[in-house]
């Protein structure tokens, strides 16, 4: 076990077609830009054990707070950790900062699903990864 005083973080380029016609970031392409945290966070996750996920997962709901902004130049840092986690689910918060600052936190509740697309149980293996990538209280 890791000890944790951080989520995952890592620096994110913008692209061009993120920007609407006032050089923010578009309100949608949040979502996009969670999502590949999220694919980054994952990737991480099974190099760090070696191996591929135990589960597919899904998003089954998801949450976007707009605290400032976001604008197309300068990059992003993004933070993704744990900020729950249930019997059969859990939620990773996403945070995206720009000049130290939030800018947005998107919140998705995580399901895995079994070959037949039915939710299933996290197994302790997976609880134990996911509790060493709780978000900082």
């Amino acid at each position: 076990m890791r000890a944790m005083s951080a989520p995952y973080e890592f620096e994110m380029d913008l692209r061009w077609s993120d920007q609407d016609l006032q050089g923010h970031v578009n309100n949608a392409k949040v979502v996009t830009l969670a999502e590949e945290a999220r694919v980054r966070f994952q990737s991480f996750l099974d190099r760090a054990t070696s191996g591929p996920p135990e589960a597919n997962r899904v998003v089954a709901r998801q949450e976007i707070d707009y605290h400032a902004q976001t604008r197309y130049a300068p990059s992003l840092t993004m933070q993704v950790g744990v900020l729950r986690i249930g019997t059969k689910s859990f939620t990773l918060r996403h945070r995206g900062i720009q000049d130290g600052a939030p800018v947005f936190t998107v919140d998705a509740i995580m399901v895995n699903v079994d070959g037949t697309g039915r939710s299933r149980a996290l197994t302790q293996g997976e609880r134990a990864q996911l509790e060493e990538w709780s978000w900082p209280d």
